[in-house]
C-alpha cells in the first residue's frame, strides 16, 4: 500500500488541479501553487508542465517536501520519484486531461504526456509523521 487511505486516493485523484505548498528550510510553506494530478495505481503523481526550470518544481526538489489539497484532502507529503515501470499508467491517466483542457490547446495537456515529461514526474508519498 502507499501510505494513503483509499478516500484521500479516490478525492484526490477525482480532482481537477492540485494546490502544492513547498516547505522552506525553516519549515514554513511557500504559497499553493495550482498544478495538475493524477492518480496510477494507489499512488498520486504530479509533473511539471514547464519543464525542470518551472519555479514550483525547483522548489519540491529542493524541499523534498510540501502539504497538497486537493478533493477536501490536506496532507502533509514527501516527494519520491517514479519507476520507469509506472511511467505507461502515470502518462495514460495524464491523457484524460486532454478531454478537459484542450480547449485551451493542446499543448499545455501534451506537455505532460510522453518520455519528454517521465524525468519530471513527482511521487506524492504522504507523510504521515508530520503535523
Amino acid at each position: 500500500m502507499s501510505g494513503w487511505m483509499p478516500d484521500e486516493l479516490r478525492s484526490i485523484g477525482q480532482a481537477e488541479e492540485l494546490g502544492i505548498a513547498s516547505r522552506r528550510p525553516d519549515g514554513t510553506l511557500m504559497r499553493y501553487v495550482t498544478i495538475w494530478v493524477v492518480r496510477a495505481g494507489d499512488d498520486l503523481y504530479v509533473r511539471s508542465a514547464y519543464g525542470a526550470d518551472n519555479p514550483w518544481y525547483r522548489r519540491a526538489i529542493t524541499s523534498g517536501e510540501a502539504r497538497v489539497g486537493a478533493g477536501g484532502v490536506e496532507k502533509d507529503v514527501t516527494f519520491a520519484g517514479a519507476s520507469d515501470d509506472d511511467q505507461p499508467a502515470i502518462d495514460h491517466a495524464y491523457h484524460a486531461y486532454h478531454a478537459k483542457y484542450d480547449r485551451y490547446g493542446p499543448t499545455t495537456a501534451g506537455s505532460v504526456t510522453g518520455a519528454h515529461a517521465h524525468d519530471l514526474t513527482i511521487r506524492l508519498a504522504p507523510n504521515d509523521a508530520a503535523a
